[in-house]
C-alpha cells in the first residue's frame, strides 16, 4: 500500500490524479457505430452486438414471458431486497418534489416556473463483469417519481442472448416502459437517433465502459443531453485515532473492487492509524473473490497522512471526492466545511455501499472533480422547468419605461418598440 507522509501543498496536485483515460482516442470508432446505427437502424444494431458483444440476438426489446421467467428466477431474499431498496430511494426522491409560487416582481408583474418531466428518458445499465441492477433503482425510480412519459432501458445481453434477472426484475418493480438488449455504443446511439424498434429519447443516464463513456460524450455535443461527465469510480475518506481499522480498510476495498481504474484515499493525521489500516487493507483483499481488480486498483490508491484538519480539508475540497467517508470523532462538523463531494458519509457505521444500494440516496454521482460543478443524481435531474409571466396594463406602465431604456442602450429598437406600442394604447 502507497502511504505518503506529509506531502508539501505544492505535491498535492500529483496525489489528487485519478486513472487517466483519454476518450478521445476512441472517437473514431464511436463515430462510425454512431453513423451506422443513425442510417441501418436494428440491423447496425444487431451486427455491432454480434461483432463487440459475440452474441445474436433477433428480438431486440425483452418480452413480458422473459419478465416473468426473470421474476420467478430469482430467489425471494433478493426480490424482497429490491422492493425494500426501492422503497427507500423513493422515498427519499419523493421528498425532492420542487415547490413552485408565483412571485410579483412588482405590482401588475406576475413570474413563475413550472417543473415539467422530460418526455422520453434512456437509462445505460452495465451488465459486464456485475450486473448493476442496483443502478436501474437509482435511475428509473426518480424518473417515475418525476413523471416521464417513456423510459427505455438498455443493457447488454449475455452470450445466450438473455438479461440478467435481476436487472429484469429491478426495472418491472421500478417502473422501466421498454427493456432492449442492447449494449454498448450502439446502445447509445439506438437511444440517440431511435430505430425501428428502440425509442428515440431527450437524455440519457447511466455508466458504461469507456466506450459508453465516449459514445455518451460525442452525441451530448449535438444530438441528446446526458446526466454528467463520468469516469471511474472513487472515494476518499478522513479518519482520526478514533476510527476502525478495520471498517476503513472494508470501506478502501470496496471501492477497489468496482474496476482496475477506480481509486481510493485516505487521509489521516495519525501515521498510527496509517499502519493499521494498511495491514487491514492486506488481511482483507487476500480473501476477496476480486482480488484481481483490486490489486490493480490499490496500484492507483494511497493513505495519506497529513499535518492538521485544515491540510485535511483543504486536500480533500480540491481532491472533489464522488464518495466522501468521514469517520472522525467530529464528523459533523468536519462536514459542514465540506464544498465539493458527491456524497458523504458520516459515522462508523455509514459505510459507502448503503449509499451505493438501499439507505434512499442516489449513487449515480460525478466523478474526475466533477464534483466541484455537478450534482449527483436527483429528481431535479429528470425535470426542465419552464418560466411563465403575466403583465398588466399597470405593470407595463410600471415596467415599461426600464426595458424601453435598456433596448435602446443595447440598439435593440425593435425590442423598445414592442413595449412602446403598447405604452401607447393604455
Amino acid at each position: 500500500m502507497n502511504v505518503i507522509k506529509y506531502p508539501p501543498a505544492a505535491e498535492w496536485p500529483s496525489l489528487q490524479q485519478r486513472p487517466e483515460l483519454d476518450v478521445t482516442a476512441l472517437f473514431d470508432t464511436v463515430k462510425t457505430v454512431l453513423a451506422a446505427v443513425r442510417s441501418e437502424g436494428d440491423a447496425a444494431v444487431r451486427r455491432f452486438g454480434e461483432q463487440f458483444d459475440k452474441v445474436r440476438v433477433d428480438g431486440l426489446q425483452v418480452t413480458p414471458e422473459e419478465i416473468r421467467e426473470a421474476e420467478q428466477a430469482l430467489p425471494e431474499d433478493l426480490k424482497q431486497a429490491i422492493r425494500t431498496a426501492q422503497s427507500h430511494i423513493e422515498t427519499f426522491h419523493a421528498s425532492q418534489r420542487p415547490v413552485m409560487r408565483k412571485v410579483e416582481t412588482l405590482p401588475g408583474v406576475t413570474c413563475w416556473q413550472k417543473a415539467v418531466a422530460i418526455e422520453k428518458v434512456g437509462l445505460y445499465i452495465p451488465g459486464g463483469t456485475a450486473p448493476l441492477f442496483s443502478t436501474v433503482l437509482m435511475l428509473a425510480v426518480p424518473a417515475r417519481i418525476a413523471g416521464c412519459g417513456e423510459i427505455v432501458l438498455c443493457t447488454p445481453p449475455d452470450r445466450a442472448g438473455n438479461v440478467h434477472p435481476a436487472i429484469l426484475f429491478a426495472a418491472q418493480t421500478a417502473g422501466v416502459s421498454k427493456i432492449f438488449k442492447v449494449g454498448g455504443i450502439q446502445a447509445i446511439a439506438a437511444m440517440t437517433y431511435g430505430t425501428e424498434t428502440v425509442p428515440r429519447v431527450y437524455k440519457i443516464f447511466g455508466p458504461g465502459n469507456q466506450y459508453v463513456m465516449a459514445a455518451k460524450q460525442w452525441v451530448s455535443l449535438s444530438d441528446v443531453a446526458i446526466d454528467m461527465p463520468a469516469g471511474p469510480s472513487e472515494v476518499a475518506i478522513i479518519a482520526d485515532e478514533t476510527a476502525h481499522p478495520a471498517f476503513i480498510a472494508s470501506d478502501f476495498l470496496s471501492q477497489a473492487e468496482h474496476g482496475a481504474d477506480s481509486q481510493s484515499i485516505l487521509l489521516t493525521v495519525s501515521e498510527r492509524l496509517a499502519e493499521e489500516v494498511t495491514r487491514e487493507i492486506e488481511r482483507q483483499s487476500a480473501v476477496l473473490p476480486r482480488r484481481s481488480f483490486i490489486e490493480k486498483s490499490l496500484a492507483n490508491s494511497r493513505i495519506i497522512v497529513l499535518k492538521d484538519d485544515a491540510e485535511i480539508m483543504a486536500f480533500v475540497n480540491r481532491y472533489a471526492p464522488e464518495h466522501l467517508i468521514i469517520q472522525t470523532a467530529d464528523c459533523a462538523a468536519k462536514a459542514e466545511r465540506i464544498v465539493n463531494a458527491g456524497s458523504v458519509f458520516l459515522g462508523a457505521y455509514t459505510p459507502e455501499s448503503a449509499g451505493d444500494y438501499a439507505s434512499g440516496t442516489n449513487h449515480t454521482l460525478p466523478t474526475k472533480g466533477y464534483a466541484k460543478m455537478y450534482s449527483g443524481v436527483n429528481l431535479d435531474s429528470f425535470i426542465k422547468k419552464i418560466t411563465f409571466q403575466e403583465i398588466t396594463g399597470d405593470g407595463l406602465r410600471k415596467l415599461g419605461a426600464t426595458i424601453e431604456i435598456m433596448a435602446a442602450h443595447e440598439q435593440l429598437d425593435a425590442h423598445k418598440n414592442a413595449v412602446s406600442v403598447r405604452l401607447a394604447t393604455l
